[in-house]
């Protein structure tokens, strides 16, 4: 699972990553990568336009807000799982759809 926590860096930005990683935790779950994405233009190109913002695997779940644990609890054990034994085609990808 990929968790992304858009975000300045601001103090509501650090206390959604604090509150992520303490659902992660409480749910026990493995295979979890968190990353924090300051860019401004990676921001926008998600059409984020308030931060910070949940972004969990390429779907943006919360922004312009902090969920609680609970909250972000509920959106990890909502959130459908990755087969990552079966590739998947990237229709963003740069040889027209040929892969």
């Amino acid at each position: 699972m990929l968790i992304k926590i858009f975000g300045s860096g601001c103090p509501n930005c650090q206390r959604l990553e604090e509150n992520t990683k303490k659902a992660v935790e409480a749910l026990d779950l493995q295979e979890v990568v968190i990353e924090k994405i300051t860019d401004m233009s990676l921001i926008m190109n998600y059409g984020i336009m308030s931060t910070p913002a949940l972004v969990i695997d390429e779907k943006v779940l919360s922004y312009g807000r902090v969920p609680d644990v609970g909250e972000i609890k509920e959106m990890l054990n909502n959130t459908p799982k990755i087969d990552t034994t079966i590739p998947i085609k990237n229709n963003s990808c740069g040889c027209g759809n040929k892969c």
